[in-house]
């Protein structure tokens, strides 16, 4: 069973239910039956420019970001509880109100579009 923690820095009008219906399907496509659990966050400008300067080095404003446990922690040591952690996934809400509205879609729509883009680079599918 797929464990999917979802925490807002504010108040966004976001449904936690659809991102974790998005996510244990997708993880259910991609073959992860074990237990195993991913948090996503969801969080403004200030915060998500925060996140690339510390792990992108870049000081961007990024749309979406996703850390596998390595990668955020390093040599941190998970106890042996029988999970498979996959990792966070950061989404950008001022940015998915954006982008929606320059593509014309739904904000619940592309925001479910960048999960299960981050959601792809924590399995090691990665784009070019």
């Amino acid at each position: 069973m797929i464990k999917v923690n979802v925490n807002k820095q504010s108040n966004y009008p976001v449904s936690a239910k659809s991102i974790k219906d998005k996510l244990k399907v997708f993880f259910g496509e991609n073959k992860i039956t074990s237990e195993a659990e991913v948090s996503v966050a969801i969080v403004g400008e200030a915060k998500m420019l925060e996140a690339g300067r510390k792990f992108m080095k870049d000081g961007k404003i990024h749309n979406v970001l996703s850390f596998t446990p390595e990668e955020e922690k390093e040599n941190f040591i998970y106890p042996p509880d029988g999970i498979i952690h996959l990792g966070e996934i950061i989404i950008c809400y001022p940015e998915v109100i954006k982008e929606a509205k320059k593509e014309g879609k739904l904000i619940e729509t592309k925001m479910l579009e960048l999960i299960e883009h981050g959601a792809k680079h924590l399995l090691g599918i990665h784009h070019e």
